[in-house]
């Protein structure tokens, strides 16, 4: 008997908490909608976005309907969940433009073109047309600011100050999910841990107003065995547009995975089956790790960047490493004009310039540490001037420390 998407979520390590574990998977019997909210409030996703996707990813692959909804509304309020402080006040132009960009970034992960395929809505569509006194009339006076104020979302931060536009944000995406089970008859809402609050005021809103059952399942906040948040690195956030990640640096943070952490990622951020991962587990009690977390980067890279991108990182990560011709296309890459290489550029200036490191006195550390190389030759001092004569190929290849590579084309 083939597993309920209920049963695969639970397996798999996505469910956090239920509002009604029976009553929503006697749902599940009968094909359901359900959604999950994305705020544009960058121009694009990252890592940590993944989580919610791969839950609808998981729920159309059983046969469910999934709704991406994109916060154009309530990206202008700000959620302040999770928050310490005040998000910054997007302008409707950057919401517009965010939107957009981030738009094309799930068409990767969900079939969107088939009858009852998933829906790509905007919640801009019915929050902005809403009047002030008609919403606070209609759908204020169902909230109670005592309960409200008990949910963590807001508890957490009266120390530190909730302003009063936050403070809607609870409405806002309660409203979200009336008007989803209004219109496409949606029953259960996908969100992180910390939404659960207002996943709560949405199927209270839904009884109140209509006498509807509605369901909510929050994700747990995935953290790393090292104890940090996933997706966090040196370098900042790891981004699913590949203008921000290349796909050989996002193949290279999968590979970088905690042996402790595989298994997890495997079940969360690959279709690999159950049956499959456990296979891989005992290849990696045999042969070590390395190949496992291969197929992990590959799999992963493969979702967000497509199959010929994923098997180009995947060359790129060996050749590198095994000195067989780093000019491959998925590396990180700047280009330099053939005058401007011919005078020679100090080592640390080069490598600031590319973005390698994040400053010059970063880059002078980590030469004089021994950690910066060139065509995979250590240098000796970081002020050594890198010329003509280190082009191969058309190409100079940096690396610092171990693992972080950028290709100079010089044309």
């Amino acid at each position: 008997m083939n597993d309920t998407v209920y049963s695969v979520l639970q397996k798999r390590g996505f469910i956090e908490q239920v509002s009604d574990e029976e009553g929503l998977n006697k749902a599940l019997e009968q094909k359901i909608v359900c959604y999950a909210g994305f705020d544009p409030t960058a121009d694009s996703l990252h890592v940590g976005h993944l989580l919610p996707i791969m839950a609808l990813v998981q729920m159309q692959k059983h046969g469910h309907r999934p709704i991406v909804l994109l916060g154009g509304g309530t990206a202008m309020i700000g959620d302040p969940s999770g928050k310490t402080e005040t998000r910054k006040i997007l302008s409707r132009e950057e919401v517009i433009q965010n939107t957009e960009s981030i738009r094309q970034q799930f068409i990767r992960y969900l079939d969107f073109e088939t009858q009852d395929g998933a829906l790509l809505l905007n919640n801009a569509t019915w929050l902005e047309p809403l009047t002030y006194i008609t919403f606070l009339r209609d759908i204020g006076r169902h909230f109670s600011v005592n309960k409200m104020l008990a949910a963590e979302s807001y508890r957490s931060r009266l120390a530190t100050g909730l302003n009063f536009i936050e403070f809607n944000y609870m409405l806002l995406q309660a409203y979200d999910f009336l008007h989803l089970y209004q219109t496409q008859k949606c029953i259960l809402q996908l969100g992180g841990n910390d939404q659960w609050g207002n996943i709560l005021a949405g199927i209270d809103l839904i009884r109140r107003m209509h006498g509807g059952t509605a369901y909510g399942l929050t994700l747990p906040l995935i953290t790393t065995a090292s104890g940090t948040k996933m997706g966090k690195t040196e370098k900042g956030a790891i981004w699913l547009d590949p203008k921000k990640t290349s796909p050989y640096d996002y193949y290279q943070f999968w590979i970088n995975t905690d042996d402790r952490d595989v298994k997890r990622f495997l079940l969360l951020f690959t279709l690999l089956s159950i049956d499959e991962i456990e296979k891989l587990m005992a290849i990696a009690e045999q042969e070590g790790w390395n190949a496992v977390k291969r197929v992990l980067a590959f799999e992963a890279t493969a979702l967000t960047h497509g199959y010929t991108a994923a098997q180009h990182a995947q060359e790129s990560a060996r050749s590198v490493f095994y000195g067989d011709g780093f000019y491959l296309d998925s590396l990180p890459s700047t280009i330099f004009s053939f005058d401007k290489i011919r005078g020679g550029i100090p080592a640390f200036i080069l490598f600031a310039d590319t973005g390698l490191c994040a400053s010059r006195s970063d880059a002078r550390r980590l030469i004089d540490e021994g950690g910066g190389y060139v065509n995979n030759q250590r240098l000796k001092s970081f002020d050594e001037k890198i010329n003509t004569s280190h082009i191969k190929d058309g190409v100079i290849l940096l690396r610092a420390g171990k693992k972080k590579y950028h290709r100079v084309i010089i044309k």
